[in-house]
């Protein structure tokens, strides 16, 4: 027995000396990241918090250890001291990735890490530059220190009994509460700022547990604000009747209104459609740009516009400044913006081959004589991109894979690259499409120069264009100052613009551009620039662009890539007769063409492939458990009244009904019924 105590406290000397190793990691971490805007005014408070959360962090993990110290000290004392040590040592560089991580993404690691598979995340952590020689070096350095630390902690740390015995109960206070407590929201002055105050290993072992073992979601039945599995509905598609929710949970008859054509002109085959002449369908050309948030896009934008030519353009287009991304990366934009698509469990493309046969603008096209074409720089087998597209029938997929020589790739990190840069992308695209087309296009360009590690191929010509550009915009030195924190983002940013500007000045000379139709929008905000909300994250602009446009407008109303298929298959429906089938799975209702701000949809958005926890309704937006109120520069603040709990209980039981639908959605499952999809090969 005396024994035992002996180890005990030689458990609280390691213990101790651990929390050492945290604390100092913690501090590392708070300064690499304090440049960020409104970090330093607010660092005190933002640093007790931080050390509130690795607190709650220490304690709960030693519970857990200390559980298995005293399994393995049953068996041999020098047993457990010594896996004890190893495992701290494991923690410590595990604390130390996560925080290399977070200072490279600016957001925490959580379960989003088993969403990829190894060879994804080779590709990624490979080509972002994160794991170069010098952090190798610190590494290894970091896995002999803490041993020395830890071997002198326990000779030279000296517990005393009782406060070593108080550990265990603190800890057994922590692993009941901490959860709960590491949930806990603060004010902070942005998105970023509370997520530099999480203990990263704290919310990563969390979100592992969550992923693991979820615990189930009980929809309250008995709340006031409950109505029930159908009918009554405020939240997802209200208008939608599921005539079969267990075989096909989305499927409904498709009633999309057409709200585009009072924009736009018909053309018939020379000209201006005449009232007894048939009309010639308009390509479409939908480009996807990699992290094109509004935060830095176009007029009004908070942190500086730095896209001037997509500024332009805005003005003389249909222009969406309140639009949304329904994923927090690329994974979510295919299937959302080509199929208004649910979810399912990790992503609708997670299912690989056996992605349910759906139907989408490729095979819905294809019917009325549409060739499809999809273009990217990079490898389009990433998330299973390439399954999704020949899935849906389309006719032609270009990728870096497919690319001749003769055209340059983005500069390599570590021997790693994403691929071909935005203006190679847009010259093997016009290149390759014919100056005549024999039939409409639909084509669909996903760029990748604003991913990180943000290296272009004319770094000095576009850092000049950076530092112009902030002069143009009337900064000062202290916002100089803060964007050349970001200036790799901000510069690649420019760049994608300047690539956009030759690839429309180039088009403007086919003969085809007079009847095509431009699409333009972000598959998400780029997260490497701090975010200020929680929206931030999806909020990115959507720009219709065409010379047939008869006038241009700005909408304040909130429409995400959910609206894009029904409302563009709705137009050209009606206004050239495409067919157009009687029923769909979308998950949009339209795009709202409403100049003023507001928001009539209901949806749910997708942050990583294991984190769905987001949901919009009207003017409020839940994440998790916290409810914002959107204001109409898609701002938002923390509803903390009165009124707050019966709305986050609205919008729960409204995502807790797509939730219900969505679990439906699996491998080889079905989303509409066969007999409409052999209409739509």
């Amino acid at each position: 027995m005396n024994d035992l105590k002996i180890h005990i406290r030689l458990f609280a000397a390691l213990s101790l000396a651990w929390l050492v190793m945290i604390l100092l990691l913690s501090g590392y971490e708070f300064l690499s990241n304090g440049s960020a805007p409104g970090i330093w005014e607010h660092a005190g408070s933002l640093f007790l918090y931080k050390l509130f959360n690795e607190g709650v962090y220490w304690l709960d993990s030693c519970g857990w250890l200390l559980v298995f110290f005293i399994a393995c000290y049953f068996l041999s004392a020098r047993l457990a001291r010594g896996l004890t040590m190893v495992i701290i040592v494991l923690l410590v560089l595990i604390q130390f990735m996560l925080a290399k991580y977070f200072s490279t993404a600016f957001v925490p690691l959580g379960a989003d890490l088993y969403g990829y598979s190894w060879k994804d995340i080779k590709q990624t952590v490979g080509a972002s530059g994160s794991m170069n020689a010098g952090t190798i070096a610190i590494f290894a350095v970091l896995a002999g220190i803490p041993f020395l630390w830890l071997r002198l902690a326990c000779r030279r740390i000296r517990i005393p009994l009782l406060p070593a015995l108080l550990l265990p109960l603190l800890s057994v206070i922590a692993m009941t509460a901490g959860p709960s407590l590491l949930r806990h929201h603060g004010v902070f002055p942005s998105d970023f700022a509370s997520n530099l105050v999480l203990s990263k290993p704290g919310y990563f072992f969390r979100q592992s547990r969550d992923h693991f073992f979820p615990e189930e979601q009980e929809t309250d039945i008995y709340a006031d604000y409950y109505a029930g599995e159908t009918g009554g509905d405020e939240g997802l598609a209200a208008n939608f009747l599921y005539p079969d929710e267990t075989g096909y949970p989305f499927f409904h008859g498709d009633s999309t209104k057409d709200v585009l054509s009072p924009f736009f002109a018909l053309r018939g085959q020379d000209g201006p459609a005449r009232h007894t002449e048939t009309v010639t369908p308009p390509h479409i050309v939908i480009i996807l740009v990699e992290g094109l948030g509004r935060a830095f896009t176009n007029e009004g934008a908070y942190l500086g516009n730095f896209t001037p030519f997509l500024d332009s353009l805005a003005g003389h287009s249909l222009y969406w400044k309140n639009f949304l991304s329904e994923g927090g990366r690329t994974f979510a934009v295919l299937p959302s913006v080509l199929g208004s698509l649910p979810f399912g469990k990790n992503g609708f493309l997670e299912m690989g081959e056996g992605m349910p046969s759906q139907l989408s603008l490729l095979n819905v096209l294809k019917r009325d004589g549409y060739h499809s074409s999809f273009y990217y720089g990079g490898d389009a087998h990433f998330d299973n991109m390439d399954l999704f597209l020949q899935k849906g029938g389309i006719d032609e997929l270009n990728d870096g894979r497919s690319f001749p020589a003769g055209y340059t790739k983005l500069p390599a990190e570590n021997g790693f690259s994403w691929g071909y840069n935005d203006k190679e992308l847009f010259r093997r695209y016009l290149e390759t499409r014919a100056a005549v087309p024999a039939q409409p296009q639909l084509s669909v360009i996903l760029t990748v120069s604003t991913h990180s590690p943000f290296k272009i191929n004319e770094p000095d010509k576009y850092s000049r264009l950076f530092e112009n550009r902030m002069n143009q915009l009337g900064f000062d030195e202290a916002q100089k100052k803060e964007h050349r924190v970001f200036k790799d983002q901000y510069v690649s940013i420019l760049y994608m613009d300047d690539a956009l500007r030759s690839f429309f000045a180039a088009y403007a000379h086919r003969a085809d551009f007079q009847n095509t139709v431009f699409l333009i929008t972000g598959d998400h905000r780029m997260p490497e620039i701090p975010m200020r909300t929680k929206i931030d994250r999806y909020h990115v602009p959507l720009i219709f662009y065409s010379p047939l446009l008869k006038r241009t407008a700005d909408f304040l109303s909130v429409s995400t890539h959910f609206d894009i298929a029904p409302s563009l298959l709705a137009f050209l429906s009606h206004g050239y007769g495409i067919r157009r089938p009687s029923g769909a799975q979308w998950m949009g209702a339209g795009l709202d063409t409403a100049r003023g701000f507001r928001n009539i949809h209901a949806y749910p958005m997708i942050q990583t492939k294991t984190d769905q926890v987001d949901f919009i309704m009207g003017e409020y937006h839940l994440n998790g458990t916290q409810v914002f109120r959107l204001s109409p520069d898609m701002n938002e603040e923390a509803v903390t009244d009165e009124d707050g709990k019966e709305i986050a209980g609205r919008l729960d039981n409204a995502f807790g009904r797509f939730r219900q639908r969505n679990g439906r959605i699996t491998p080889r499952g079905k989303m509409v019924p066969d007999s409409l999809l052999k209409a739509y090969p």
